[in-house]
């Protein structure tokens, strides 16, 4: 796409698909798409660094809950960042407080 970003499909599941990511990445930031299903898989391997929340004070139906099943203080994030956007959004930067560990 313009200005170098990637769009791939993974069949193989999210080690896979995240390796290829890096690779075509080269040394720069991966950013993750997808479902709430996916991102959960992601966070609890641990494998997310930041998660940028952004919400918004808007009935949308009943959709996937994001967080369900997800203790987010177990698996070492905390929060980095919170603010306060009046009434158009909130934005959350959750971090994993042992980032270098991987």
């Amino acid at each position: 796409m313009k200005g170098g970003t990637e769009f791939r499909f993974v069949t193989e599941g999210i080690h896979a698909a995240l390796e290829q990511a890096r690779k075509a990445a080269g040394g720069r930031d991966v950013r993750l798409g997808g479902g709430a299903s996916t991102i959960r898989q992601y966070l609890r391997e641990r494998l997310v660094d930041d998660l940028h929340l952004v919400i918004a004070p808007l009935l949308l139906g009943s959709g996937e809950p994001l967080l369900t099943g997800i203790d987010l203080r177990a698996l070492g994030y905390e929060c980095a960042e919170h603010v306060a956007g009046g009434r158009a959004a909130a934005h959350v930067i959750l971090r994993r407080s042992h980032v270098a560990q991987r």
